[in-house]
């Protein structure tokens, strides 16, 4: 969402409430665009966020702090700048999208005050650190050769962007000559005419005033009089969050740090989800298309081995004609015994070479031939397994519900050396294990069903069964392993049937009326030796048809 001068004001408030007295303690650069500031207070240690993203600028508390392996120049220059010292302030100049943090930076060595400016204005979004109006710094400079509004280096005059040709909202007097034109005061009037409210916030302040607001009701609502921090959801899933809403569906928080918080986290999580499902699947389709292309020269290569029993058929012909067959002759017309209608074919010779070196020529080249065909033939199971197996982890990609559910599919990758371990990763891994996620787990009728996340999750559930366990999976569709724990009780056919269901909605065919299920007792399941994580035949099996459903009311929270 744009964070508004409006919003800012309030997270700006209390930042200024949480923040002032604290110490900078340390600070870290994570992305280009982000900045995180540890600062300690009386209260604990506070992250304060910082992120100049085009679609996600901000400023807010947060909850992780990640460090980089190198710092940047501008991360650099804070530490040497901004260790240590004292916040003195956060204040909001104007009414402009602008978090001012005053700090007080007095050391053994020097006596100083400097301004972090954080200005949140979408993809004019910037961090620039100011001291006696000069700018030390900023996390994206101009030149004066760049043609830029603002000029942003070293040793310029820090100033602030130029103001909108809008009233003040601060400015009541303004306000009521604003709204003294005529025409209906909507949200495309308040948000067109008034400095630093943006069209959500409009259409809020349209709602609360029932769609026609004064110059006093939009002053009153600047000032907090609906001071209602929220996040707004739309389809169920957070839309944002806002000091006040009156439309729509919200959850309501002790204050808007908290609201903020709260978005935040939820928008950090997707991102984070998004740009990981990306980054696989991105690697997987790469494979896929060269498993295409080395398959299909294989195909091709076969089809060109397809004359193998017209070669032999030719050297058996010259070698039953072989009394027949004239030295120095170019071709050989001989009937075909081997085929019902006896036709009389043409058979071409090399004129250089004997009848029998003729025959014993076509051969070699059949032998040659159905060498080919028998490594290629390899070669295609080869290729069509790896097709397989590459469609069965792209099928755990699209059915990843968090995170943690990638992991293990990035595991497969890595192993499969479509992508690279990362080397914070590779250190992790000797430290100490990566925690597993856990299976999708439900209770039915006293009965614990429990289906995989991917190959590897499916392989361990399938291994983790035992003999008198049921084990479910949909019939040429992957799908997850889903496994029955029966504790040595007979399972009833209502157990099954929901087992099927989950299995069906969690596959490929998840889209169809109905699905053909198979079930096994877990003891005819065998993996072959050898055979790719998640890979295993079945015998003795039942088929039922399902109707895929996700039965997230018998879901459980637990491994």
């Amino acid at each position: 969402m744009p964070q508004d001068a409006f919003t800012l004001k309030y997270v700006i408030k209390e930042l200024n409430e949480t923040l002032r007295g604290g110490k900078v303690s340390r600070i870290n650069q994570p992305e280009k665009d982000e900045l995180t500031l540890f600062i300690y207070t009386a209260n604990g240690t506070v992250k304060l966020e910082i992120c100049a993203h085009a679609q996600n600028c901000r400023i807010n508390l947060g909850d992780e702090g990640r460090s980089p392996k190198a710092a940047a120049s501008f991360c650099m220059l804070l530490r040497k700048h901004l260790q240590n010292a004292t916040v003195l302030s956060v204040t909001q100049p104007g009414f402009e999208r602008i978090a001012e943090i005053n700090f007080d930076c007095t050391s053994d060595f020097e006596r100083a005050e400097r301004t972090l400016y954080c200005e949140i204005m979408g993809k004019y979004s910037n961090v620039i650190l100011v001291e006696g109006g000069r700018i030390l710094g900023a996390m994206k400079t101009t030149s004066l050769e760049s043609g830029a509004h603002r000029i942003l280096f070293t040793g310029a005059k820090y100033e602030l962007p130029a103001p909108q040709d809008k009233s003040n909202p601060d400015d009541l007097n303004a306000l009521e000559e604003t709204f003294s034109a005529e025409g209906l005061k909507d949200a495309d009037f308040i948000a067109n005419r008034v400095t630093g409210i943006c069209y959500s916030t409009a259409l809020d302040i349209e709602a609360a005033f029932g769609g026609d607001a004064t110059a006093k009701n939009v002053y009153d609502y600047v000032h907090g009089e609906f001071f209602q921090p929220c996040v707004t959801f739309r389809d169920g899933k957070p839309n944002d969050f806002k000091v006040c809403c009156h439309v729509g569906e919200k959850k309501l928080y002790p204050n808007l740090l908290a609201a903020q918080s709260a978005y935040y986290s939820y928008v950090c999580a997707k991102k984070a989800f998004d740009d990981k499902k990306r980054k696989l699947e991105g690697a997987l389709r790469a494979a896929e298309k060269k498993c295409e292309k080395r398959l299909g020269i294989i195909l091709g290569r076969l089809s060109e081995c397809r004359d193998i029993e017209d070669v032999k058929l030719k050297g058996e012909l010259i070698t039953a004609n072989i009394y027949a067959v004239e030295r120095g002759a170019d071709s050989l017309k001989a009937v075909n015994y081997y085929d019902e209608a006896m036709p009389e074919v043409t058979i071409p010779l090399d004129p250089r070479l004997t009848p029998a070196q003729n025959a014993q020529k076509y051969y070699k080249r059949y032998a040659k031939l159905k060498r080919t065909v028998a490594a290629l033939d390899i070669q295609r199971a080869q290729t069509e397994e790896e097709r397989d197996y590459l469609k069965s982890i792209k099928f755990s990609l699209e059915n990843a519900e968090e995170i943690t559910d990638f992991e293990e599919a990035e595991t497969e990758l890595i192993s499969l050396g479509l992508i690279k371990q990362e080397n914070e990763a590779k250190g992790r891994n000797k430290k100490k294990e990566t925690p597993r996620a856990p299976f999708r787990t439900y209770s039915c009728e006293g009965f614990t069903i429990v289906a995989g996340r991917n190959n590897i999750q499916n392989e361990r559930l399938t291994k983790g069964l035992k003999e008198g366990d049921m084990w479910l999976h949909t019939q040429r569709y992957h799908s997850a392993h889903v496994g029955i724990i029966s504790d040595g009780r007979q399972i009833p056919e209502s157990v099954i049937k929901v087992a099927a269901e989950i299995c069906a909605y969690y596959s490929e065919a998840k889209d169809g009326a109905k699905v053909p299920v198979d079930y096994t007792p877990k003891k005819y399941v065998k993996k072959p030796s050898g055979a790719k994580p998640g890979f295993v035949v079945y015998t003795d099996y039942k088929t039922a048809l399902a109707e895929p459903k996700r039965h997230d009311e018998l879901a459980l929270d637990e491994a």
